[in-house]
C-alpha cells in the first residue's frame, strides 16, 4: 500500500531549474538548520536529519508509484501537492512549500531526488520483497514532519529474477503516464572516474561539450554515495566497489558541477557550449 504524509503549509517557494548552480549556498555546511519556518525539533529521523514541524492543516502531500520499465528496472513518480522541488536552493535556508526529497530501499538511501520521476535500475534492487521509501526535506536538510512524524510515502516493491514486479497495493493504473525508456544511442563523450579514500582520480577539472553531445559519467566509488549532476537534476546511486554509469544529453548551457552527496566531493565540471 501507497503510504500517503502530509507537510508544511505554506506556499511554494520559487525555483530556477535548468540553472547551472553549485549544491552548497557559499559558507553553508550540509544542514544548516535555518530559517523561521515551522519549530526545529530535536529529535531526528533514521538518517539523523533533525525534524522540522509544520501544522498539518493545508499541508502538501507526497505519494510514491512504480511502473516496470520496458527496458530495465522501474521509472518512481513522486506525486507531489502544494510543494515544490528546488534543486537550485538547496544548502539555503528552509523555505515553507519548497525542498528535495530522499529515496530509500529498506531503510538504506539510494538518492536524492529533486524531481517527481527516477529510474531506479534493477541491478540495485535484490530479488525478493523490498520496501521503497520517500521522504521530504527542506533546503536546509532538516526533516520536514507533522505531528513528531517525517512527511514521507512508501511503496511495497518485489524484484524476481526475471522480470520485476510490483507488489501489494498501490498499482499504478495502466492509463498512468510512465517516464521515458532509456535511450540506447552511443555516448559521444566518456569521463572515467576513480573515488579512493577522499580524493579523485583525475584530478577534477572542466570537461567541455557541445550543446546537444551526450555524456556518459563512469564512476568507480570506494563508498557507497550519490552522484549528482546540478543544473540537470540528474541522480545515480554508486555502489562500493562497482562501477556506474550516468548517461546524458547535455542540452543546456551553462557550467554544471558534477558531485557525490555523502562525501561532498566535486567529481569534475561539464562546460556546455
Amino acid at each position: 500500500m501507497l503510504g500517503v504524509a502530509l507537510l508544511l503549509a505554506g506556499g511554494a517557494a520559487a525555483g530556477c531549474g535548468g540553472r547551472a548552480t553549485t549544491h552548497h549556498k557559499p559558507g553553508t555546511s550540509h544542514e544548516q538548520a535555518t530559517g523561521g519556518v515551522g519549530t526545529l525539533l530535536d529529535a531526528q529521523d533514521p538518517a539523523g536529519h533533525r525534524l522540522r514541524e509544520v501544522p498539518a492543516r493545508g499541508a502538501p502531500e507526497v505519494r510514491l508509484t512504480a511502473r516496470p520499465d520496458s527496458e530495465d528496472g522501474w521509472n518512481l513518480q513522486l506525486t507531489v501537492k502544494n510543494f515544490r522541488f528546488t534543486p537550485d536552493s538547496t544548502g539555503g535556508a528552509a523555505l515553507p512549500g519548497a525542498g528535495h526529497a530522499h529515496l530509500e530501499l529498506d531503510g538504506r538511501k539510494l538518492a536524492r531526488l529533486y524531481g517527481p520521476w527516477f529510474h531506479l535500475p534493477a541491478a540495485q534492487v535484490p530479488e525478493g520483497a523490498h520496501t521503497l521509501t520517500v521522504r521530504l526535506y527542506a533546503d536546509d536538510h532538516t526533516a520536514w514532519a507533522v505531528a513528531g512524524k517525517t512527511i514521507e510515502g512508501t511503496l511495497e516493491l518485489t524484484a524476481s529474477a526475471a522480470t520485476p514486479s510490483q507488489a501489494g497495493h498501490g498499482h499504478t493504473p495502466p492509463s498512468a503516464p510512465s517516464s521515458p525508456s532509456p535511450s540506447q544511442a552511443p555516448a559521444d563523450r566518456t569521463v572515467t572516474l576513480t573515488v579512493r579514500d577522499g580524493k579523485v582520480t583525475p584530478a577534477p577539472g572542466r570537461t567541455e561539450l557541445r550543446r546537444g553531445e551526450r555524456v556518459a559519467l563512469r564512476v568507480t566509488s570506494d563508498r557507497a554515495d550519490t552522484l549528482h549532476v546540478h543544473g540537470y537534476d540528474k541522480e545515480l546511486a554508486l555502489p562500493a566497489n562497482q562501477e556506474a554509469t550516468l548517461v546524458l544529453t547535455a542540452d543546456r548551457t551553462g557550467l554544471f558541477e558534477v558531485e557525490t552527496h555523502e562525501s561532498h566531493l566535486v567529481l569534475t565540471q561539464l562546460l556546455v557550449r
